[in-house]
């Protein structure tokens, strides 16, 4: 069963988009999952209608940036509509500072997804989550070492697996 996970980023900064590929990596490591990568200025609400899971990221400015914030607003419709109901959203964000509210930006960007019914996914505890990420999503602070790119992969991996195991019905309504 093949499944897209698109992962939509706001491009202002090389570490979100080194982040965005290191999640599409993570992507291609489940069998049939494809990786749709697109930054704000490609994106277009067919990609999320087209897509099983949603990644968002964007660099930490002590929250989203007003520009990821303006263009996901604008989708709100398709939220209202039902239409991202039961996708899965994760989330990532870089930033130069490790106390610069990462984890509220991660929060920001899990609030989307949770407002448009979408079931979310993060990152286990593993020994790698002392030196890198977050429960919440993949973060980056200052360069992308190894372990913040193996985080990255490892949630995008998440990411398209709980796809592939909701699009084979590995869930039914409780409504």
């Amino acid at each position: 069963m093949s499944v897209n996970v698109l992962i939509l980023y706001d491009n202002q900064g090389n570490q979100v988009e080194s982040l965005a590929q290191a999640v599409a990596e993570g992507v291609g490591r489940i069998q049939g999952a494809q990786a749709m990568v697109r930054d704000l200025n490609s994106a277009s609400p067919e990609d999320l209608l087209d897509a099983d899971s949603i990644i968002l990221g964007t660099p930490n400015w002590n929250g989203i940036t007003g520009r990821l914030k303006s263009w996901l607003d604008d989708m709100s419709d398709l939220g209202r509509e039902g239409l991202l109901e039961g996708k899965i959203c994760a989330a990532f964000t870089a930033g130069w500072g490790q106390s610069s509210g990462t984890e509220f930006t991660l929060l920001s960007l899990l609030h989307w997804g949770l407002s448009w019914g979408m079931l979310i996914v993060g990152l286990p505890w593993s020994d790698r989550m002392s030196v890198s990420g977050s429960f919440y999503g993949a973060t980056v602070f200052g360069n992308m070492s190894p372990d913040d790119e193996e985080q990255a992969k490892v949630l995008g991996s998440r990411a398209a697996q709980m796809a592939n195991y909701l699009k084979d019905g590995g869930m039914t309504s409780i409504f």
